[in-house]
């Protein structure tokens, strides 16, 4: 496949009104400390169906500087990707399934100190 995983989970999240703003990102350039920041990273993966389906694993992190706010960040955007995300289709990929491989669990960042949250999860996906 020669779609990039994290564009399809950068643009679902940006779709949704109730995550932040300019929150999702791929990458930390030009983050500043105390954004609210919810970063994805391609984990691994494999392909599971010759030249057709894929599994792509993606740990988000989120940044906040309240910890009740990185959790339930975490939380829900755990919540859309298990719950909402499968049978969309988005940027010329069907999401198939989303499954749950580690829940979002606190990793302070030990330069900033602010608050992180970690999770990932395993998306399954088809070129449509």
């Amino acid at each position: 496949m020669k779609v990039d995983p994290i564009d399809i989970i950068f643009q679902y999240l940006n779709s949704l009104p109730e995550i932040p703003a300019g929150a999702p990102t791929g990458d930390l350039v030009g983050r500043k400390v105390g954004d609210t920041t919810i970063c994805l990273y391609n984990s691994g993966g494999f392909r599971i169906v010759r030249d057709r389906m894929d599994r792509v694993d993606i740990e988000y992190d989120v940044y906040h500087t309240d910890r009740a706010q990185a959790a339930g960040l975490a939380l829900l955007t755990r919540e859309f990707l298990l719950e909402d995300l499968p049978g969309k289709t988005i940027a010329g990929v069907d999401v198939l399934d989303v499954d749950d491989i580690s829940i979002p669990r606190y990793l302070p960042d030990e330069d900033s100190r602010e608050h992180v949250y970690g999770g990932e999860v395993a998306i399954f996906y088809v070129e449509t």
